[in-house]
């Protein structure tokens, strides 16, 4: 078994205890450094993320294979990239850049399981007489046109 099965088979092990816990990448640079990045249905405390390092570090031996180990929760700043983590961010702002370049922003009000669906409100001229007026409009995109989906911070 390779280096990278043993890292897997751990984690996925860790994983199938902690089903409120999944993973969202796993990196294994060419000098062996592993990076575990979890989220979470409820998030990713301090203690899940020592949990789960427990669980490699442990259970691996470093005088057969020397590695260093790092394990973090999803930030704000990681992509959404699976179903899971879209459900999780239901009602929230998501800036998306589709795979054209285009963004769109909006709020998450639906999931499922080909794509999801963004309510987006602005402004748009009227079509007679001056000023503007309010839009409502429910855009539903496709997980294939998503090039990266962000939570959207506001302040």
């Amino acid at each position: 078994m390779s280096f990278r099965e043993d890292i897997e088979r751990l984690i996925n092990g860790f994983l199938e205890e902690r089903q409120d816990l999944f993973l969202i990448d796993l990196k294994i640079s060419a000098a062996d450094d592993v990076t575990v990045i979890l989220d979470g249905d409820q998030g990713v405390t301090l203690q899940d993320c020592l949990d789960a390092s427990r669980a490699i570090e442990f259970n691996m031996d470093r005088d057969e294979h020397d590695f260093s180990l790092q394990v973090m929760s999803a930030g704000l700043s990681e992509p959404l990239n699976s179903e899971r983590q879209f459900r999780k961010n239901l009602n929230r702002d998501l800036e998306i850049t589709l795979q054209d370049g285009t963004s769109v922003e909006g709020e998450l009000s639906a999931v499922h399981g080909n794509g999801i669906v963004l309510m987006m409100r602005y402004r748009k001229p009227k079509e007679i007489g001056k000023g503007k007026v309010d839009v409502e409009e429910e855009r539903e995109i496709l997980y294939a046109d998503i090039k990266k989906a962000l939570v959207a911070i506001k302040f």
